[in-house]
């Protein structure tokens, strides 16, 4: 059931024209962003060419590109709200929540099908850029390495992006609601990372990027997975509660 509500869900989006708007706007973007890097790499390839272990593509335009501070990194925690939003929020405003409610589904495959296929879709998007990074195959070696590094690190990021998602979209009325809290709730994050030492190390530890920034690096470390993992968890939990709240209450 999880599955089949999740093909719904991926199927919905994609049928969508706003959906089809929305990634050749971030497509353009992306793409501005990586002729801009990959024209910085290649003036400086002739000073680092004199360079021992000089950074190559890799290095020089997927890191800056997926990095904590880059441009991928802010677009997503952009894009995550306005897809979220309407998981279950438009279907409370559209008064189609209670018809969802009463069919013979528990709580838990309706968050954690609709939450499934979100992530595939965030996972498309992601994997879509990383083949535009790929194209440099054709002219020069890549660390494909670091490359899945990155893949890794940004599938967990979009996964507890999307958790928190849709959390806000079970609590609010209105999908406007939910990408705001949403939104204010992801860049709060982010700022607590960004605002550098300014931030006791525990409150940095919360940021969602902070976590990331090991991945960006090439480096596969088991305390940031189990962040990514169990804020995720913890997520869909609350969600799966206040879905049975009001499948029980009708609120």
């Amino acid at each position: 059931m999880i599955l089949t509500i999740a093909h719904k869900e991926l199927r919905s989006l994609l049928q969508m024209p706003s959906t089809w708007f929305i990634l050749a706007a971030l497509q353009f973007i992306f793409a501005w962003f990586f002729i801009s890097w990959l024209g910085e790499f290649m003036q400086m390839q002739s000073q680092w060419s004199e360079v021992l272990n000089s950074p190559g593509a890799t290095n020089s335009v997927s890191q800056l590109l997926f990095g904590k501070f880059g441009a991928f990194n802010f677009i997503l925690m952009m894009l995550t709200p306005i897809f979220t939003m309407r998981l279950i929020a438009e279907e409370r405003r559209n008064q189609t929540l209670s018809l969802l409610m009463a069919a013979p589904i528990g709580c838990k495959e309706i968050v954690l099908g609709k939450y499934t296929g979100m992530l595939l879709f965030l996972a498309l998007i992601i994997l879509s850029s990383i083949g535009m990074i790929l194209t440099l195959s054709f002219g020069t070696p890549l660390d494909y390495g670091l490359l899945l590094s990155n893949i890794s690190g940004l599938i967990l990021l979009a996964s507890t992006y999307t958790a928190i998602g849709l959390l806000f979209s079970t609590l609010a009325s209105q999908p406007v609601m939910a990408a705001t809290a949403t939104l204010a709730t992801l860049f709060g994050l982010w700022l607590l990372d960004a605002s550098g030492s300014s931030t006791s190390p525990l409150l940095k530890a919360l940021s969602p990027t902070a976590h990331f920034q090991s991945f960006n690096n090439g480096l596969l470390q088991s305390q940031d997975i189990a962040w990514f993992l169990l804020c995720t968890a913890v997520s869909l939990l609350l969600a799966i509660r206040r879905m049975h709240n009001a499948r029980i209450y009708g609120s």
